[in-house]
């Protein structure tokens, strides 16, 4: 499941080298630094406790701030978006997924919570990491950029 909030401002990254950083929520250890650019993407991906399939929010880096963009799942349940936002779009994939684009949504924080069940799984690049092996089951892990 993934928990994201709004509730407290997360710092930008200034001009420069920037890093996507995965720390832990609650003592600030850092799991892992991977250095980012202006206009890098990545997704975090989950299967969906309810209907039982993939879920992946997708993320871009704008002037070291992180975007929720896209949204692709394919089917629904509890959770999961009925409604389209304004500015909104729904498309469908080859392989029926349904994707919902332009989401537009800056993630002053974002916190996810690595399953107990099934994995969440990081992808970043050609990378495909597994949250849990990285962090934990249960883990809170607080994405930042600096």
């Amino acid at each position: 499941m993934i928990f994201i909030t709004a509730a407290a401002f997360l710092p930008g990254c200034s001009s420069g080298e920037r890093n996507l950083v995965l720390s832990d929520r609650e003592s600030g250890q850092v799991y892992a630094t991977y250095p980012v650019e202006n206009g890098d993407t990545f997704a975090v991906e989950f299967v969906h406790s309810v209907n039982k399939s993939p879920v992946r929010d997708v993320f871009e880096i704008r002037d070291g701030e992180i975007w929720n963009t896209q949204c692709i799942y394919y089917g629904f349940g509890a959770g999961v978006e009925e409604e389209l936002g304004e500015g909104e779009t729904l498309s469908y994939g080859e392989n029926g997924e349904m994707i919902i684009s332009d989401i537009e949504k800056k993630m002053d924080t974002m916190v996810i919570v690595v399953g107990t069940i099934s994995d969440h799984t990081l992808y970043l690049g050609e990378e495909t990491i597994s949250l849990r092996d990285l962090c934990g089951r249960s883990s809170k892990i607080l994405f930042s950029c600096k």
